[in-house]
């Protein structure tokens, strides 16, 4: 039987997604660095069915789970198929499902920079703004486009300074915060490139 994570009213849950095809170091690193960086009580890595930006489809999800499972041993990461289970396709869903299902737990999306230079392009990118912290972790390459894209243009006034981002998981939406990391060049298109998954 397919089970929820766990998670109480007041606690700050960072939210990772992405098809994890397949999960790689680079993924653990900006997972343990959120925790700091962002004040976050936990992390959950939602292992998506597919993703609608993307024309083929990943590898099977058990095997995507339990490649997850296998790298990602932490005692404050979790886990989940949660959008299979809750049935959704796209961000937005996933956080509407997931706020009403979990009253009181504060959600903070975590994506790479690489995300937020084409995140005008998500279903209902402004909702997801305007509704859920945002914490922005930089890659390899992906700074400058990232910073001149048009979601950090039309929500410059709403962006916190990196000093700053251990708050992010309190700040009341729309709240966002790019920060800077030594970061691992490993990406997931690359593993398969090479015919390592």
């Amino acid at each position: 039987m397919r089970r929820f994570p766990v998670a109480k009213a007041g606690q700050v849950i960072g939210l990772l997604g992405g098809s994890f095809d397949p999960p790689h170091r680079g993924h653990v690193h900006i997972t343990k660095e959120a925790l700091k960086r962002f004040g976050l009580d936990h992390v959950w890595w939602l292992v998506s069915p597919g993703n609608p930006l993307k024309r083929n489809g990943p590898a099977p999800l058990a095997d995507r789970m339990q490649a997850a499972r296998v790298l990602m041993d932490h005692p404050r990461v979790t886990i989940t198929d949660i959008e299979a289970q809750l049935g959704t396709r796209y961000t937005a869903q996933t956080l509407v499902a997931l706020r009403r299902r979990f009253p009181g737990v504060r959600f903070v999306w975590l994506m790479g920079a690489d995300n937020l230079a084409q995140f005008h392009r998500w279903q209902d990118w402004r909702w997801i703004m305007d509704n859920v912290p945002v914490g922005v972790i930089a890659r390899p390459g992906d700074r400058i486009s990232a910073r001149l894209s048009k979601t950090a243009k039309v929500y410059q006034s709403a962006r916190l300074p990196g000093r700053a981002s251990h708050i992010l998981g309190q700040v009341r939406p729309p709240g966002w915060c790019f920060v800077n990391l030594p970061m691992s060049g490993q990406s997931s298109s690359a593993i398969r490139a090479r015919g390592e998954w």
